[in-house]
């Protein structure tokens, strides 16, 4: 003997869809709080950090250790503009809360309270012929950055804008995926040393 089993399509549907809405639902719940409080994709657009960054370089913002830490001297962020927040700029921390800086020409000099008459900051990581002359000197408050790009000639950084602060910073850079043959953890990130 013989059965014959009918399908019922509109409920194989009706169960497609479901499970569709459920996955949707579940995979906005894990990448939503992920974007937005732990990490998220920036493509850098300019010279202003050559030659360590490129435009249309694809990198990942880590979002999350500048909850428990704050940046250091060398590290590259990324953060809102404080002449327009609605844009990022991508730049690299030269001076820390509470110090104060003084760039005479292409050198730039610190002073805190480990060096009250000031060091010499070595930059390895700059151009020689993107340095770009400038005099300056400022103190910064307690939630104040100091950041300046690589390529200082073509940078609108602290020097034209004054001082980042520390609300502003949206994160590190943490990964560079694009170009492949650039990828590396932590890209561009500079511990610095003092010279008297």
């Amino acid at each position: 003997m013989c059965a014959l089993i009918m399908h019922d399509d509109t409920q194989q549907h009706e169960s497609f869809f479901k499970d569709i809405v459920k996955f949707s639902i579940l995979a906005l719940l894990i990448v939503i709080p992920i974007r937005f409080f732990i990490a998220q994709p920036f493509i850098v657009s300019g010279a202003s950090m050559e030659p360590t960054f490129a435009s249309g370089e694809y990198l990942i913002v880590d979002q999350l250790t500048y909850r428990f830490e704050t940046p250091q001297r060398g590290e590259v962020v990324i953060f809102k503009y404080p002449k327009d927040p609605s844009k990022y700029f991508i730049k690299r921390v030269i001076g820390l809360p509470g110090e104060t800086i003084r760039i005479e020409g292409s050198n730039i000099y610190i002073e805190n309270e480990e060096h009250p008459s000031g060091y010499l900051l070595t930059e390895p990581y700059l151009d020689d012929a993107n340095a770009g002359p400038t005099s300056m000197t400022i103190t910064l408050a307690s939630d104040q950055y100091f950041v300046m790009g690589d390529n200082r000639r073509a940078s609108s950084d602290s020097r034209i804008w004054g001082p980042l602060p520390q609300e502003n910073i949206v994160g590190r850079a943490f990964l560079r995926l694009l170009p492949v043959r650039h990828y590396g953890v932590l890209p561009g990130s500079h511990s610095e040393t003092a010279s008297e």
